[in-house]
């Protein structure tokens, strides 16, 4: 056993020793203590908050607690300042320590549906990025992990990551500044309460929002008909009811149909797809674009509503199944 892989494996036990310690005496991480411990810092305060947010990143501690805590301690601008350099500090300590214990082990062993998993989110980079930090899929401190096993540049990651989580350290700063102006019965606690909510609001409406910009735009028939016939790692994901795939309208050939009402609960039979091009038909646009929503929320990177759907390809005279 060669010296590096002792220390791989001395890090490992001592991460997963510490994760657990942080997990079980989690309860007594409260904002209260945290507060009062920072403050006893004195000038190195705001340095030791920063700290302790990067290791609370990586062992899996709240973060909530943290930024509330923040925007309570230091106000709205440098409280948001210290919280997201704590968070991307904490961030990129998770990737690092990921990708040097297992990312070289996890290149040689994946295969199947996690190497395709792999290779779509080392294909869409820091977007991908980008998109999970504005749209939280997954947990912030599991996912800094995950990521770290990809190959993904370091930079991107890091950069992206800043960038993208300002919105909900904005927000969430802001309204641990505003709790605490309502507990000391500051001025003008209305206002400020009111725009706490706004923040959190328009953070809230962020998931639908990216997941609009990620959808593809609506495609007519015959550009679907062509993007079919050259494009085989096309998915034709067809949404109607299954009393409608088999019915008097039949099907295009080699589509699978997941109802809509259904679509959520099965995303994981097309999960393989994530990364190439989807066309969604149905006999509404409505119902499409719904399906559309969902998918470009779970992170399917192109998704694309064919106008008119089965009507359309049935009126231009195409080829079905029934």
């Amino acid at each position: 056993m060669n010296n590096n892989h002792l220390m791989r494996i001395v890090l490992f036990v001592g991460l997963l020793a510490a994760i657990t310690l942080a997990v079980m005496y989690r309860d007594r991480f409260d904002g209260a203590a945290l507060e009062a411990w920072v403050r006893d810092a004195g000038p190195g305060a705001p340095l030791l908050f920063v700290v302790t947010y990067a290791l609370a990143a990586i062992l899996f501690l709240p973060g909530t607690v943290l930024t509330l805590a923040g925007g309570a301690l230091f106000g709205p601008v440098m409280g948001t300042v210290y919280n997201l350099t704590g968070a991307t500090l904490g961030a990129t300590l998770a990737f690092l320590v990921a990708r040097y214990l297992a990312s070289d082990w996890i290149a040689r062993k994946a295969g199947g549906r996690v190497k395709q998993l792999i290779n779509g989110v080392e294909g869409e980079g820091w977007r991908f990025v980008a998109f999970v930090r504005l749209v939280p899929l997954f947990p912030f401190n599991l996912l800094n992990y995950a990521l770290g096993l990809t190959r993904l540049r370091l930079s991107h990651y890091v950069i992206a990551t800043a960038i993208f989580m300002l919105p909900a350290a904005t927000a969430f700063t802001y309204l641990g500044y505003a709790g605490r102006e309502a507990v000391a019965g500051g001025s003008g606690m209305i206002q400020k309460g009111l725009l706490a909510l706004a923040l959190l609001a328009v953070v809230a409406f962020l998931p639908r929002l990216i997941g609009n910009l990620r959808r593809g735009p609506m495609i007519d028939t015959e550009t679907f008909r062509q993007r079919r016939d050259t494009e085989k790692d096309l998915l034709v994901l067809d949404v109607r009811t299954a009393d409608d795939f088999i019915g008097e309208q039949g099907h295009i050939e080699g589509a699978i149909n997941i109802p809509l009402e259904e679509l959520q609960q099965r995303m994981e039979e097309i999960c393989d797809y994530l990364e190439h091009p989807v066309a969604i038909v149905c006999r509404t646009d409505r119902r499409s674009a719904k399906a559309g929503l969902l998918l470009a929320e779970e992170g399917f990177a192109d998704v694309h509503v064919v106008r008119g759907g089965m009507t359309k390809w049935i009126e231009a005279g195409l080829p079905v199944s029934r």
